[in-house]
């Protein structure tokens, strides 16, 4: 497996200049997805062969920033029900917060799913309506896959993730917007 920007460095001149270019159509397909969304999720975790269903509530927001050119934004996620599947896999995260502001074609977070490393995810445009987010923080390579569909009134997430170059864990989010 290769690691993509192992450093986590980002190197473009002077970060508080307008200067820096910011691909606006990245700009705009993340607002796209701002709300709060139903998501229907399929984790299937390849060590023991077992399917989880589970139901996650997940709020994306735009946070203000100093910079007009800057965008910010917080991820919060939560249960809709109670799961033995967090007692049984503990390094899932029951629920959580992560913020995160994107820089050129990179999301710069404070955290990650697994792991609460700083890090960064490059993005690479597929079309107006599909990104896929390449990771790698600690032992893990992150691959995912987001489809905005039907007026960005559903997405689509299919997540591999690879430990120590062995998939561990590949997933499906159906999604629904609920409210923007």
């Amino acid at each position: 497996m290769i690691a993509i920007n192992s450093n986590n460095t980002f190197k473009s001149g002077s970060f508080d200049s307008p200067d820096v270019n910011i691909n606006s159509n990245l700009r705009r397909w993340f607002k796209r997805n701002i709300g709060l969304w139903k998501s229907q999720r399929l984790y299937i975790l390849k060590e023991n062969n077992k399917n989880y269903n589970i139901c996650m509530n997940l709020k994306i927001e735009s946070l203000e920033s100093k910079n007009a050119w800057e965008s910010r934004y917080k991820f919060t996620w939560h249960p809709a029900d109670k799961y033995s599947f967090f007692e049984d896999h503990p390094e899932f995260k029951e629920k959580g917060v992560m913020k995160a502001y994107l820089q050129g074609h990179q999301l710069i977070r404070e955290n990650f799913y697994l792991s609460d490393t700083k890090g960064i995810s490059n993005v690479k445009q597929v079309d107006e309506h599909e990104m896929i987010f390449e990771s790698t923080y600690n032992d893990w390579y992150i691959l995912e896959h987001t489809r905005l569909v039907d007026m960005d009134n559903l997405r689509f997430r299919v997540i591999y993730s690879w430990n120590k170059n062995k998939l561990k864990i590949f997933e499906s989010h159906h999604e629904t917007k609920i409210m923007t």
